[in-house]
């Protein structure tokens, strides 16, 4: 599993405090700190550039890496933090965590919608509303899932896709006990304002006859 992690390649860096923080921003370098798995924190430098192409990559800190640091041991670690600047959003600082393959963590999973052909309510002109695009598991970190799918297939306008109708990748569980809702097929806007209407002169014909 290792020789398939991406590599995050970085490097010591030397003295600490927001002093060298600085000098190394200045050095074209986002200062970070690699902590946990029962050893001391490192600080790292980490390029610039390679950093920022792998946050456009998308998915960052749901990604297990492996981490290469000149002098130490390769590692596998997940981001836990990335600090941005106010202003421009660019990266500034970042938290990377030590993980075992039998450490669990909790991760927000992108959410895959499947099958929109074969769904009624959207045929009908449906609207599929996506409640969560993310769902918090709790995973172990060998196992960490790219994504978890929902299939739309025999879905009508009006119903609801739950947790629990959900078929999780083994090992990982919701970090919310109860069946909370994903998305639903809603029905279109014309249907929704046309039955308002209904409603509303219902409610004023029973003000007439009164």
């Amino acid at each position: 599993m290792a020789e398939e992690l991406p590599d995050l390649h970085a490097h010591v860096r030397t003295g600490t405090g927001k002093g060298a923080a600085r000098q190394a921003r200045r050095d074209g370098m986002v200062p970070g700190i690699v902590y946990g798995g029962g050893v001391d924190p490192v600080a790292i430098n980490i390029p610039f550039n390679a950093l920022l192409k792998r946050l456009k990559q998308g998915r960052f800190l749901s990604t297990l890496f492996n981490l290469k640091v000149d002098g130490h041991d390769d590692v596998r670690v997940i981001c836990r933090n990335v600090q941005r600047d106010v202003v421009k959003d660019l990266p500034t600082h970042l938290d990377l965590m030590r993980l075992r393959r039998t450490s669990r963590i909790s991760l927000f999973i992108h959410v895959d919608f499947i099958n929109h052909d074969k769904c009624p309510g959207l045929k009908k002109g449906g609207v599929l509303t996506v409640v969560r695009p993310e769902v918090e598991l709790n995973v172990l970190a060998g196992d960490i899932p790219d994504h978890i799918t929902v299939d739309l297939a025999g879905l009508n306008i009006g119903d609801t896709v739950t947790i629990s109708a959900v078929t999780l990748p083994e090992g990982s569980k919701a970090t919310i006990d109860r069946d909370f809702v994903i998305a639903n097929i809603s029905a279109p806007s014309g249907l929704r304002s046309a039955g308002v209407e209904e409603d509303e002169a219902e409610e004023d014909g029973d003000d007439t006859e009164e």
